[in-house]
């Protein structure tokens, strides 16, 4: 079978997925009136997430920290030979071309979130080099039953403005925790809320940076995941960014749930790591 090639930085530059809204430096130019993503709101407070207090940290001099818990990073994940086998894996398969500059793989079940309808499709299960990492992740105890049933591969170049805005992951069909693996450069996940922390005084949108460095694992859970919209800026993609997605499934279709026996089948295929994208 015949595979294509990852675009270059260059070839990667002249087409366009974005659709409505949406939009990367190739089409943003014919598409008027449009906010800058890099504008913020009259009222906004800045924070930066500490991985080893679990705190948000005020980046203005008399701004309050406060408890960011979470989230869950673990540096040097993968080893720089297992991202070169990654990428080079990955860059034999196809692209498609995806919103706001990003270049995408799935493998996945097909899905319609808003009629809430699951099928098979073509989903052959996760792609085979991720069998090792899979199992590496569930050496640690906050994920030591994670059984992911969909892996999202996410490909960004700054000469597209790759970005994705700020959004809340579906709670229907995905359970409780988002797991992503970074690769081939650092960059900066920006969850936010925008109504701010009245507890706190808080008023206005509140913006919490977290470091992703290379080849780190970020996992979001309870209020990071249900609560703050998460989002990566044009601005914190300074080189190509590759990233995986691990997603789990919601109660519904775990044991004792309505949808148990469609669970089944989809985690039967996933975790037989014969995949190819969908």
């Amino acid at each position: 079978m015949m595979t294509k090639m990852a675009p270059s930085s260059r070839e990667a530059a002249t087409s366009c997925g974005c659709k409505g809204i949406r939009r990367c430096l190739i089409c943003e130019k014919f598409k008027e009136k449009l906010q800058s993503e890099e504008s913020e709101p009259k009222i906004a407070h800045h924070f930066l997430y500490n991985p080893e207090t679990r705190l948000a940290v005020g980046t203005d001099a008399d701004a309050v920290s406060f408890p960011f818990p979470d989230v869950f990073l673990w540096e040097n994940f993968i080893s720089e030979e297992e991202e070169k086998e990654l990428i080079s894996t990955m860059d034999q398969d196809v692209w498609n071309q995806s919103q706001s500059g990003r270049r995408k793989q799935d493998f996945g079940p097909k899905v319609n979130f808003k009629k809430k309808k699951v099928r098979v499709g073509d989903f052959s299960g996760l792609p085979a080099v991720s069998q090792k990492l899979i199992l590496r992740m569930q050496q640690e105890p906050n994920l030591a039953d994670f059984k992911p049933v969909e892996q999202c591969n996410l490909d960004y170049h700054p000469e597209r403005g790759s970005a994705i805005d700020p959004h809340l992951d579906d709670s229907w069909l995905w359970g409780e925790r988002l797991v992503t693996v970074n690769m081939l450069s650092s960059t900066t996940l920006t969850l936010s809320l925008e109504r701010g922390l009245r507890e706190l005084g808080l008023e206005g949108e509140i913006h919490v940076a977290v470091h992703l460095p290379r080849r780190c694992l970020v996992v979001l859970y309870g209020e990071a995941r249900h609560r703050w919209k998460h989002a990566i800026h044009r601005k914190d993609v300074n080189e190509r960014r590759v990233c995986s997605t691990y997603r789990e499934l919601s109660a519904e279709f775990l044991p004792g749930g309505q949808q148990a026996e469609v669970g089944s089948q989809l985690l039967s295929i996933a975790l037989s790591f014969q995949g190819t994208p969908t």
